[in-house]
């Protein structure tokens, strides 16, 4: 990835802002999901994260620990920071981060992901279970590790 994209854990609440907006222009705004869905009832014991190019803010993911292991979710690049290593440090950032909570150890690491996203996550060894199904009317696969 180029050396001007970093990807960070949120500290703030601006930053979180920040995530929220790049969310929602990606999913709510570009893949027509409906804004009830994408900000949900799991986001305060999510643990957040944002992407930077040249320290502008153009990415977002979150973890979260639920009952069947850890899921990795709302990985979102705003359209014109595709293909230069953004979603790649987001991952990678966000299974470091994973990695050092002791609460998280142990536990399977999951996802749902969009086609167009599979390549990404088998980058970093997930791998997918089971039949495609659709989350808000786009194609998934349950993806694990």
């Amino acid at each position: 990835m180029p050396s001007n994209t970093i990807a960070k854990k949120i500290q703030t609440a601006d930053e979180l802002a920040l995530a929220h907006h790049i969310r929602y222009t990606v999913f709510v705004i570009g893949q027509n999901v409906p804004e009830e869905d994408e900000i949900d009832e799991h986001e305060d014991e999510s643990i957040h994260f944002l992407a930077y190019v040249d320290g502008v803010p153009c990415g977002a993911a979150r973890w979260r620990i639920t009952e069947n292991g850890v899921k990795l979710e709302r990985f979102a690049v705003l359209e014109r920071y595709r293909g230069q290593g953004v979603g790649s440090a987001l991952v990678a950032t966000v299974l470091a981060d994973v990695e050092k909570n002791k609460a998280a150890q142990g536990k399977q690491l999951y996802l749902h992901a969009q086609l167009s996203a599979m390549a990404l996550y088998s980058k970093f060894g997930f791998r997918p279970e089971g039949p495609m199904f659709q989350e808000c009317a786009i194609d998934h696969y349950k993806m694990v590790r």
